[in-house]
């Protein structure tokens, strides 16, 4: 599906069916000044102030990190759609923003280092999605959907989502114009079923991931910590496993969770908020055990290594204990209980695999 900046299920009704709020990508496409070093003149040729320099290499660096949640999770997205039968949608594989999805200095920012414009730009593209077979590329320029023009301006990024939904109603694709190193083509995007989750870069040092219902949630803290494309899977995965699930709203935790991420995709978050447990509450030991499960499963269906899993839990629980504030274990606090399902959950999928029955849990 596209996502401009906040794009939110609540807000599109109908679009929400065929607009993916996560998209990965394809790493050969960048965009411009991303992630190839410090930006340092603007498009124009002219030395950039220091506060503009910093502003568009804080976005580079921002945009590399979110490209890779979007390349990593796109496998878990669309290879377990039949395990998130509540939350499959048809997407259409893409994302766009134009200056205006930034705020203050990262308007300018976003022309320098992106060359972000009044047009919405394609900023991410989810691999093995309908858009990604069409040959929709990051930095393409949005035109015309079904032949009208789309709209451009600070209003696009929240009117978009409507054009499209009206046009999929009556559309088994997307008729799409885009603009191409100064030249148009012509797009017809299909639909991808997919778990219609939003994935997110968190805008914080704290070591955590979260999930609202809709969204997943990896912060900047906790993508440094993941040595390696499978353990930033085995965080992605069990995140999405609390939205399948509907932990968050059992645990009557969403709206503290929706405004935790609310917060966290700020370009300036308020950092406040953070401190303690920032209201969510613990997760208790049998629904955590339940995510692990299901989450070996859907990064087995999705062809990621799950005999690491465990590994990984045991020694990020020793590295980050549930002492340290507002962190993973301390949302998550079975340790010993999560390692022993997920243990069972992949000796569950290799039996599978051996008698060769589906890999459902």
């Amino acid at each position: 599906m596209i996502r401009i900046e906040r794009l939110r299920p609540a807000a599109l009704g109908i679009a929400v069916a065929v607009l993916l709020a996560a998209c990965g990508t394809q790493p050969q496409v960048r965009q411009p000044g991303m992630p190839g070093g410090p930006v340092t003149e603007t498009p124009q040729g002219t030395p950039l102030t220091p506060q503009m320099a910093a502003a568009a290499d804080t976005l580079t660096k921002m945009a590399a990190m979110q490209d890779r949640l979007y390349r990593v999770a796109a496998p878990l997205l669309i290879d377990n759609a039949e395990l998130c039968p509540k939350h499959a949608r048809n997407l259409l594989g893409f994302t766009a923003k134009n200056r205006h999805s930034y705020p203050g200095v990262y308007n300018e920012a976003a022309h320098v280092a992106f060359g972000m414009d009044e047009r919405l730009q394609v900023t991410g593209v989810l691999a093995g999605s309908g858009a990604a077979k069409a040959g929709l590329r990051l930095g393409d320029d949005l035109v015309a959907a079904g032949g009208k023009p789309l709209p451009t301006g600070p209003s696009a990024p929240s009117t978009v989502g409507g054009v499209f939904g009206g046009l999929m109603a009556s559309h088994s694709a997307l008729p799409l114009t885009i603009e191409r190193d100064g030249r148009p083509r012509d797009l017809s995007i299909p639909v991808t079923r997919a778990c219609g989750f939003g994935i997110e870069l968190g805008n914080g040092d704290n070591v955590n991931a979260y999930a609202d219902g809709a969204r997943v949630m990896v912060t900047r803290g906790m993508l440094g910590v993941v040595r390696n494309d499978d353990e930033l899977a085995y965080v992605l995965a069990r995140t999405m496993a609390h939205n399948i699930l509907e932990h968050p709203k059992a645990q009557r935790n969403q709206a503290t969770l929706d405004s935790v991420i609310d917060n966290l995709t700020r370009m300036s978050p308020d950092t406040g908020m953070l401190n303690g447990s920032a209201g969510i509450k613990a997760m208790p030991q049998n629904l955590d055990a339940a995510a692990d499960r299901l989450a070996i499963f859907l990064l087995a269906r999705a062809d990621y290594n799950i005999e690491g899993a465990p590994a990984f839990w045991k020694r990020f629980a020793s590295a980050y204990p549930a002492s340290v504030a507002n962190g993973f274990t301390a949302n998550h606090p079975s340790t010993a209980a999560r390692l022993t399902a997920m243990e069972l959950a992949v000796e569950d999928v290799k039996a599978k695999k051996s008698s060769r029955k589906p890999l459902t849990p």
